[in-house]
């Protein structure tokens, strides 16, 4: 293995752009890349439908064996921002940002290990069947790409999809997710003439989200509310705030119990507020909408994509462990599709900050057990 060409790769790609809605660039280098290698390239029209300036790229690799299934391997190519004008500092064989900007590990650091692998089975020579190369759009912003590719397309029915921190770590449980809005209706009022005379929005929300279990709920659930509008003018009683809001769970009922603790507080904060003015009476009240975002990851510990991955680590004598998480991944939705997937660690660190870090010797061992993993898969799998 080049750890230069794939240091050099990684820093190449982290310094194009490529936030949500803007991935054109890097795709079209990675096509570049991909059909450089033999492959070819197809894009999809998942970014008409989501707004993004590219779509996804699906690369074909031919096999070298006869009779051997075709394997997938994913990546997605947005970041979060701040991410213009990335300028990636490399201390010794960690390569962080300069504070200014996200690095983009979260996934570039998956999509060069892929790369890396796929030249490793040219070089070395290894059999392996056919391999799909998905590179999606708008993960970020709700695994938007994936939800609008067409499995369809993919010939390989078993792979990886590499997007999580961690290394020779695969993640196999992976929560659901219901997106949340609510609209607080209140009532106008002069906040100085008479404030007793309108209902604030900005109060029963407040009361709401004050009686609500948010963050870490247990060891399965999390909540979030996450942003909050609403308001005209400091002098003016809001009568109306429009939340926008999350839970995630490992269990559907432990979802469900926590959207209905979410939906209680805010009818319960609107239930205690009231006026009348002029023989009319107002009350507070509360506009809810509920989405179920993606659906759980749960890949049992003997499902073959699992045991392929440890015997692969076995192999290379180092360390492997299966665990959860509390972040979604492509993984969910292509799982959900009838492909067997897992997510597989490749060493990002501290991601979504400006303080996101990667180790050029974990993208290095990540491409190793990529590249076991496939020969495994070759070989006809593992007892």
């Amino acid at each position: 293995m080049s750890r230069d060409r794939l240091r050099d790769e990684f820093l190449e790609l982290v310094r194009i752009s490529s936030v949500s809605k803007r991935e054109g660039n890097v795709a079209k280098r990675l096509t570049t890349i991909l059909e450089g290698m033999g492959a070819t390239v197809q894009v999809d029209d998942a970014g008409d439908k989501v707004g993004s300036d590219t779509g996804n790229l699906l690369a074909r690799f031919p096999g070298t064996a006869s009779d051997v299934a075709p394997f997938l391997l994913c990546g997605h190519m947005d970041t979060v921002p701040p991410a213009d004008h990335v300028r990636p500092v490399v201390d010794g064989d960690v390569i962080r940002t300069d504070g200014t900007t996200v690095l983009g590990g979260d996934d570039k650091s998956g999509i060069v290990a892929i790369l890396e692998a796929v030249r490793l089975l040219h070089e070395r020579r290894i059999p392996h069947g056919p391999v799909d190369v998905l590179f999606t759009i708008c993960e970020e912003m709700g695994l938007l790409g994936a939800k609008h590719f067409d499995v369809g397309r993919l010939r390989a029915r078993t792979g990886l999809v590499l997007d999580c921190d961690g290394v020779h770590e695969l993640i196999t449980r992976a929560p659901a997710a219901n997106r949340m809005q609510f609209t607080v209706h209140g009532l106008e009022a002069h906040a100085g003439l008479a404030p007793e005379q309108g209902i604030s929005a900005v109060r029963v929300a407040a009361e709401a989200i004050a009686a609500m279990r948010l963050g870490r709920v247990d060891a399965a659930t999390t909540a979030n509310v996450g942003r909050i509008e609403g308001g005209l003018a400091s002098n003016i009683i809001p009568n109306r705030v429009v939340l926008r809001a999350e839970t995630r769970s490992l269990t559907l009922e432990g979802l469900q119990t926590q959207t209905r603790h979410m939906l209680d507080c805010f009818e319960l904060a609107a239930s205690r507020h009231s006026v009348t003015v002029a023989g009319k009476t107002t009350a507070a009240r509360v506009e809810a909408h509920v989405e179920r975002d993606y659906e759980p990851l749960s890949v049992a510990d003997d499902t073959r994509i699992v045991r392929l991955v440890r015997g692969a680590a076995e192999r290379l004598i180092k360390p492997f462990k299966t665990r959860a998480t509390g972040a979604a991944s492509d993984a969910n939705v292509f799982s959900g599709r009838g492909v067997e997937v897992a997510n597989l660690g490749c060493g990002m660190r501290q991601i979504h900050t400006v303080n996101e870090w990667v180790d050029v010797n974990d993208m290095v061992a990540t491409t190793e057990l990529l590249v076991e993993t496939v020969r495994l898969h070759t070989a006809g799998g593992v007892d």
